[in-house]
């Protein structure tokens, strides 16, 4: 839709109306002004966005929404219809990403010391801040990311969350040089650690309830694909917990090797069963959590992707099919990623 001759845009979008399960509906599309964007911002027209769990963990309620009716989505590529008049990187054709972190204010301890995912006013796309689930969508330039062109759509936008997320869970797993790493959970963020960590030569074991998605993990170079409840072949260096199951962290932790690190990279996890020391903890294992990203983070993984071009396994669905994209995800039916396309 074109801008009105004040600004504005007027655009359809889904929103989170009511959260509960995808049964209840919890989507609607409505139609909404997108205002002009402010003196940092960007007015982005979104060509693509990629759907993760934690949109579907909003929708459902399980995590408490911050902005009535927000329009979710956090991995948004699209082009710069306009800039706010302090913004110098970014231009009109620009393509440009927006992720999960939307803002921080910049002065607290944590942003100071380089930690701004542990910043106490942090703000995020598609929970605080409309999200791509949209034509349209407003961005914090000092947030947003350059994308190259040469990628298509639907191959970016995952790069912008599960990617991002992912090569921030490998580091809090601190898998050593060489190590062997176990991945349980073989979703969007999964499939593409995967292959940044094969990239960097490490043995990689995958631990999945999915057959289909087991089926993936080889194809892509894993060394072996199991149930989510089995052991792996060897004692693992580090781990990745991604299925938001929260009994799956003592099954992780007793697969670890000694001085081993688990890191649960989710934003929800069900409830973990009561760990037993001597099993799970001692000889030094270690149980980390990993909370959103920085934008160093961001930059960092999308340069190592540039160069390693990691497969991304999409799923396509037009904008107006969101809520069934989100029904997929919740009933296992998507084996990588599913990415909305405006076109």
């Amino acid at each position: 839709m074109a801008a009105s001759a004040g600004g504005l845009v007027r655009t359809v979008a889904w929103v989170v109306e009511r959260p509960g399960p995808m049964a209840s509906g919890p989507l609607r599309r409505v139609e909404r002004t997108v205002s002009e964007p402010g003196p940092w911002e960007l007015l982005v027209e979104v060509a693509a966005c990629g759907v993760c769990r934690t949109d579907l963990h909003l929708a459902e309620g399980d995590l408490a929404p911050h902005t009535p009716r927000c329009t979710p989505g956090h991995e948004v590529v699209g082009r710069v219809l306009h800039r706010g008049h302090e913004v110098r990187d970014f231009s009109p054709g620009d393509r440009v990403g927006a992720a999960w972190l939307a803002g921080t204010c910049g002065v607290c301890r944590y942003c100071r010391a380089g930690r701004e995912n542990l910043c106490p006013d942090s703000r995020y796309t598609g929970w605080d801040i409309h999200g791509g689930y949209a034509r349209y969508a407003v961005v914090d330039a000092r947030f947003a990311y350059r994308l190259p062109e040469g990628p298509p759509d639907e191959e970016l936008a995952p790069l912008l969350c599960a990617g991002i997320i992912g090569y921030r869970a490998l580091e809090r797993a601190e898998l050593p040089a060489g190590g062997r790493l176990g991945i349980y959970g073989f979703g969007a963020s999964a499939h593409l650690t995967a292959q940044l960590a094969l990239g960097r030569g490490a043995t990689v074991h995958v631990l999945t309830r999915a057959e289909e998605a087991r089926r993936l993990a080889l194809e892509l170079g894993a060394a072996s694909a199991r149930g989510a409840y089995e052991a792996p072949p060897e004692p693992l260096d580090a781990a990745i917990l991604f299925a938001p199951v929260g009994d799956l962290v003592p099954v992780a932790l007793s697969a670890l090797d000694r001085g081993g690190t688990l890191a649960v990279a989710g934003i929800h996890l069900s409830d973990i069963p009561v760990l037993d020391y001597q099993r799970h903890l001692f000889q030094e294992r270690t149980l980390r959590s990993v909370t959103a990203n920085t934008r160093e983070d961001g930059r960092a993984y999308l340069a190592e992707a540039a160069l390693h071009h990691p497969t991304v396994r999409v799923r396509r669905y037009s904008m107006d099919r969101a809520d069934r994209a989100l029904a997929d995800l919740a009933a296992d039916r998507v084996t990588g990623v599913a990415v909305l396309l405006t076109d």
